[in-house]
């Protein structure tokens, strides 16, 4: 079993970092470069950086501030937001990134996801799902444009079809749960990393260091994301992984 990893995730608006609940109600969380070089101290085994305003502003990522954070780090860090095109990808892997996160783009344009891992490895090509549950359907929806855009694609469909396309990652995130600190969503999680063989990071809901035991344990996820905990000191990432070596768990 691939050792669990810990995640904080920089969600980015004009060049600060912001934190809200359900994906709304956004407040300030403080400079992506400096927050980046603190986790990467503090033992963070990599870092998402997304640009969550990029796609519906129609611009392309922020590459300055994806420089520096770069720069000051030394943990593999995935960037994503407003990534529409091949050349997109190969900038941002020039600036600093490590892996690419697609999801907008991805919906729109499923051969973005194969173009990329050919041209630079699965490993590289992380998509992202912001993904709500329709109770019509009883199944979970997936959303693009930062979670304003209901896609009326089948979240469990889409990520059959991801994995087949040669993605090497997939980011989950849990709109009912997101921001709300009462848990990761388990049901979603282990409903999809259940049915592919690429490692899922469930994000979404973290309150507590046992949130992310039970997300490993009773979701499967192989790795568990976290934003507003982090940002403001609720919990440390140090605390986290003291937990889960408590619990068992193995972790970098």
């Amino acid at each position: 079993m691939l050792a669990k990893r810990i995640i904080p995730c920089l969600d980015v608006k004009d060049g600060r970092v912001v934190k809200g609940v359900n994906f709304i109600n956004l407040r300030d969380a403080g400079d992506p470069v400096e927050l980046a070089a603190i986790y990467d101290k503090e033992g963070a085994d990599e870092l998402v950086f997304l640009d969550i305003s990029a796609s519906v502003e129609g611009r392309s990522t922020m590459v300055e501030v994806v420089k520096r954070t770069a720069g000051e780090i030394t943990i593999p860090f995935t960037v994503g937001g407003g990534i529409s095109h091949v050349d997109d990808m190969t900038r941002l892997l020039r600036a600093g990134a490590d892996k690419i996160g697609i999801n907008t783009a991805a919906v729109n344009n499923p051969k973005l996801i194969s173009d990329g891992a050919r041209r630079f490895g699965s490993q590289c090509i992380v998509v992202a799902i912001d993904a709500k549950y329709n109770e019509a359907w009883g199944e979970w929806e997936v959303y693009t444009h930062g979670g304003r855009t209901p896609s009326g694609i089948r979240a469990l469909a889409w990520v059959k079809q991801i994995e087949s396309l040669g993605a090497g990652e997939i980011l989950l995130t849990s709109m009912d749960a997101d921001g709300t600190k009462d848990g990761f969503d388990i049901k979603l999680t282990r409903a999809i990393s259940d049915l592919i063989s690429i490692p899922v990071i469930a994000s979404g809901g973290a309150g507590t260091a046992e949130h992310f035991f039970n997300v490993f344990e009773e979701g499967h996820a192989d790795a568990g994301l976290a934003a507003t905990i982090f940002h403001y000191k609720e919990l440390t990432i140090e605390q986290v992984k003291a937990h889960l070596k408590l619990r068992g768990v193995e972790i970098r």
